[in-house]
């Protein structure tokens, strides 16, 4: 019988939990850089809710430590 892998197991939660800090950090910075709710026009491309649906936009990549 194959003993358990347990360093694997512990890599692939701690790649997991790093993962899902990334995308909170990057959800965050797209909600601080979206316009506010108060200002929406309708019919604007640049703030019309429908066209945002179709044309999310875009997310800054996060600095490496290689830079």
């Amino acid at each position: 019988m194959a003993t358990p892998n347990y360093g694997y197991e512990k890599r692939q939660k701690e790649l997991a939990k790093k993962k899902k800090k990334e995308d909170k950090l990057r959800e965050k910075a797209a909600r601080k850089l979206s316009p506010s709710s108060e200002g929406l026009a309708q019919g604007d491309p640049e703030t019309d809710v429908a066209s945002l649906e179709h044309d999310p936009p875009t997310i800054p990549t996060l600095p490496t430590k290689n830079g």
